[in-house]
This record gives structure tokens, C-alpha cells and sequence, in this order.
């Protein structure tokens, strides 16, 4: 596989405050990338860099540019849809859908009525009178008309109620992705997009504290919640985590064969969002 994405030592600051420290990742052509991280972690001023929005420093190529360079000939390759509240509510639908057309040379407007044709959106209203529904559905059809190679969402269903939310993904994943375009999805989130990803990214205080293809989490990290009798055998293979659950010791292993652990107690494989706390409250070496 080809990398559509290619950072070495990434760094950028604000005003002396290091927002990026010397970040490394390569996002593969056909994957789906969750970038993952708190507040303030860098995930922003990472999907900027990656659209030539910023300056920084260290390399970074985008399918194969520096997006510092020709921003206008990278971006008819790719597409970034934040949350769906950005269309302008002023525009009625078909004047949007006008919009678009005018704008990426890449949109496809027959594509983009036909998938509206299954929708009961009113063509001639506005925006801004658009259920929260009609606006993801509305949203969603955009999207899918546009024919990227790299698509770039940063939260893109906050607000939106858990229906609308699993509509947008399920749509995403089964009429637009195609194994070969690549997805990158900045989101807090974490449980909704767990099943589309093929590769993780965790991102705190500006660095890269993870990096792993989905398919290899299960191998390295294992979770047990510990019979009493075993707590301090537990200990001395060094969890990376450990925690309170139902009257029991949850702990969390990196890279402990699983013949060590059998007997200590339920073997289970760790969500990402308890992944992602582990990682953020404990030891952070990958």
C-alpha cells in the first residue's frame, strides 16, 4: 500500500506553546484513521497541517505534496467536512448544491440528485429550515458527490442526536467508502466509529503517544479483571493501567503473552475509549 499521508517530525507552536512536537505517522491509500485525543491534544492543528491552513515545521506530504505548496491543486484531491452545521442556512438546497458545483471540480451533480431524490428533503427551501436530519442527509449527499481521494472529517456529527449520527457513519461506510479513497476522522466520539476504522491514532500534548492498525490492538493490549487471590502476580507483570470494576482489579497489559494471564482472572479485549484512557492516565509508552 502507498502512503497518502507521510509526516517526520512534525512540529509547530503558538506564541512559544508547542502545539505539535516532532509528530511521525503514514496513513495508508484505502484506510480509515481515527485521530483521537483530548482537548487541546493537537488533533486541529494536525488536520490544518494537513490541508496547508498552517505553517510548521519537519515534513509532511499529502498524496505526494507539501500542502505548504499548490494548497489549490491539493485540495481538487481532497475534501474536509466539518461539523454539518457549517452550510450556509441562507442558501436553499438547490442553490448549495449549485454552490458545490462551482467550486470543486471534482463533485458529481448527478450523483448528488440522486441521492437527494431518495430523501424527502424540499428542494426549494432554506437551509436554515431544515430539520437535523435533512441537514445530515443533505450533508451526506455532498459528500458522497465528491470524488476525493483523501476525505478529512473533524467532528463531523456534533450535535446531532445518536440516530442521525449512526445514519451519517453507516452511509459513510457502505455508499461512499470503496477501499480505495482513505478517510481520516478527528472525533470525541470514540464508540461510534470503532467498527469503520482500520488504523488508530492517539495524539496528547502535541505527540503521537499510539499508532496501530486496528487489526493489531487485540495482540497487544489485553485487559483482565483479576481474581483477588492473584492482585500481586497481576502487579508484577507491570499493567499499564489498572482500575476499579465491580468490586475487582481491571488491569491493563501491552505486549504480555496471554499463556501469563489465562489464570489471572476474565480475559478481555479493551474498547478504544478504555484504551484511550489508559494510555492518557497511564503509562503513555507505546
Amino acid at each position: 500500500m502507498s502512503s497518502v499521508v507521510r509526516a517526520r517530525n512534525v512540529s509547530k507552536s503558538y506564541s512559544g506553546f508547542a502545539a505539535l512536537r516532532n509528530v511521525n505517522f503514514d496513513i495508508q491509500k484505502g484506510s480509515i484513521v481515527g485521530l483521537i485525543g483530548p482537548n487541546g491534544a493537537g488533533k486541529t492543528t494536525t488536520l490544518k497541517s494537513l490541508l496547508g491552513l498552517c505553517n510548521f515545521e519537519g515534513e509532511l506530504e499529502v498524496l505526494g505534496r507539501d500542502p505548504r505548496h499548490g494548497r489549490h491543486h491539493l485540495m481538487e484531491r481532497v475534501c474536509f467536512i466539518a461539523d454539518v452545521g457549517i452550510l450556509p442556512g441562507w442558501m436553499k438546497v438547490n442553490q448549495v448544491v449549485e454552490f458545490v458545483k462551482g467550486v470543486h471540480p471534482r463533485f458529481n451533480e448527478k450523483r448528488a440528485w440522486e441521492l437527494l431524490d431518495t430523501t424527502s428533503i424540499p428542494f426549494n427551501k432554506k437551509i436554515k429550515n431544515l430539520s437535523k436530519g435533512m441537514i445530515t442527509q443533505l450533508h451526506l449527499a455532498l459528500v458522497m458527490s465528491i470524488n476525493v481521494e483523501l476525505l478529512v472529517l473533524d467532528e463531523p456529527t456534533l450535535g446531532l442526536d445518536i440516530l442521525y449520527r449512526k445514519e451519517f457513519y453507516d452511509r459513510l461506510l457502505n455508499d461512499y467508502f470503496d477501499g480505495e479513497r482513505s478517510i481520516i476522522i478527528s472525533t470525541h466520539q470514540v464508540e461510534e466509529i470503532e467498527a469503520l476504522l482500520s488504523h488508530l491514532l492517539f495524539i496528547d500534548k502535541g505527540e503521537i503517544v499510539l499508532d496501530s492498525p486496528m487489526a493489531e490492538l487485540a495482540d497487544r493490549y489485553i485487559e483482565v479483571l483479576v481474581n483477588g487471590d492473584d492482585v500481586e502476580t497481576a502487579l508484577q507483570l507491570n499493567p499499564i493501567y489498572e482500575r476499579e470494576m465491580l468490586g475487582r482489579k481491571g488491569m491493563l497489559f501491552k505486549d504480555v503473552e496471554r499463556d501469563k494471564l489465562v489464570d489471572l482472572g476474565e480475559l478481555h479485549v479493551p474498547s478504544i475509549s478504555d484504551l484511550f484512557v489508559a494510555i492518557m492516565k497511564g503509562d503513555r509508552t507505546q
